[in-house]
This record gives structure tokens, sequence and C-alpha cells, in this order.
């Protein structure tokens, strides 16, 4: 009766479901202590918006046989398929039991590096379906993270320290004449998941690709073979040419 009265006196002033419950409970808090005085303390705080759905469900379910489903729902403000999902779940504490330790076995087999994608196709190839979600959500039960190895970027700047060359054109980029200004350096990229590396010298006069070199190994006679090319094209008579590099090599 007191039940009923709340939820029609609050939807006359439009007051929300978590507001609702709130007043409900306290007002059957205060007339009734002695009855369920526990859940109706607990669902005042949880009615008062300060409850996660899970926990909602929990008190609806165990004030069910009280009080009518629908109404509860609705002054939680708790959905029925929500309200059934938790009851269902807690109806079943081992259903991913078994689902938790494939988990863990790919994972620790796999040096820790396999993902929640990963890890579900896995699943799948052993004849356990599982969503990927789901396998998502019981990982970080698990506190299981995937470890990541960085990608190792290549640099010139290996092996031991030579001799270092003064920096002869100190940011001075720009040139009135062909062959006085070189640069040159070595780039990495991708083509058909494989690694190729170019070096080349470029001539800062116009831009132009003076010499180059496409290999799959960055080294000394890449190097060389660039510098080779590019010495050929050179006029009889040059003077004062400065090659710029960042002295990888």
């Amino acid at each position: 009766m007191i039940f009923n009265y709340y939820t029609n006196s609050c939807k006359e002033i439009s007051i929300s479901n978590a507001n609702q419950f709130y007043f409900f409970c306290k007002a059957t808090r205060e007339s009734k202590a002695s009855d369920g005085d526990r859940l109706l303390k607990k669902i005042e705080c949880l009615g008062a918006g300060r409850g996660t759905p899970k926990q909602k469900a929990q008190v609806v379910q165990e004030l069910r046989q009280k009080y009518p489903l629908k109404a509860l729902l609705q002054l939680a403000g708790l959905p029925r398929s929500t309200f059934y999902y938790y009851l269902h779940q807690s109806q079943n504490p081992a259903k991913y039991q078994m689902v938790k330790e494939q988990i863990v076995i790919i994972f620790n087999e796999n040096k820790k590096r396999y993902g929640y994608r990963r890890i579900t196709k896995e699943l799948h190839n052993n004849d356990i379906r599982v969503n990927h979600k789901t396998v998502r959500k019981l990982m970080k039960q698990l506190g299981l993270v995937c470890q990541v190895r960085s990608k190792r970027k290549y640099s010139s700047y290996k092996g031991e320290v030579g001799e270092v060359a003064p920096n002869l054109l100190e940011r001075h980029f720009k040139t009135n004449q062909p062959n006085r200004k070189w640069v040159t350096d070595v780039t990495e990229f991708k083509v058909n998941d494989q690694k190729l590396y170019l070096s080349l010298i470029l001539d800062l006069f116009n831009g132009e690709v003076v010499s180059y070199n496409l290999s799959r190994h960055p080294n000394f006679k890449q190097i060389t073979d660039m510098l080779e090319g590019a010495f050929q094209k050179l006029p009889d008579k040059v003077d004062n040419l400065i090659l710029h590099s960042d002295q990888g090599w």
C-alpha cells in the first residue's frame, strides 16, 4: 500500500526514478524499522544514484518477494534485461572458470604477448566459443596485460664512435651553384612488410637526387656504392664541395 502510494505520488510531481526509490525506502524504513531494515538502508543509498546496476539488481532480487518486481525495477531505474543479466550471472559464478584457465595458459605460452583478439582466436581454434568482449573482460579481471615490444627504429648511430668531422654547413642550406653543398642520409621504410633502406645524396642547389642506393640491409657497402655513383657524375674540376651527413657512418 505504502509502496503504491509513493510511486503514484512521485509520478504526479515528476520526481526521477532514483529519487522515487530514495523517498519510498526512507518512508518505509521510518514506518517499518524492523522489517528488512538492512536492505532498505542499502536500497536507499543505491536509489539515490550511488550504486552500480549490479548492486541494484542484488537488492531488487532480495526485495522481490515482498514487493512487485516491475515497481522495484521502475523505482531503481533498472531495465528488466539488466536485472536478469546480473541475476543469471550470480547464479553461475563458475561459468567462465574453464575459459579463464585457458586464457591464462594461452597468455603464458605466448610469452604474455597476446592481446584479447589473438587469445579469442586461439580459443576458437580449441573449439571454445566465446565473444571477444568477454575475453577482454575476463583478462581485465585476471589482471593480464599484453606486453607489447616497442619497435626498434633504424639508427645509423651504432657501433664505435669514430672521429667527428666539423659541421661546415652550419645550417646554411642554400647555395647558388650546383655541386657545392650535398646532403646525405639513410631512411628506413616498409614495402609489403619488408624493411628497405634508402641511402641518397641531394644537391641543395636544386634538390636534385645526385645518387642513391636501395638495400635490404643498412651497411657500409650501401654507402660506398652510393658515393661511387655520385662521384662518377661530378665534372672534372670541382672546388669546395661539402658533403653533409648526420655522421652516422
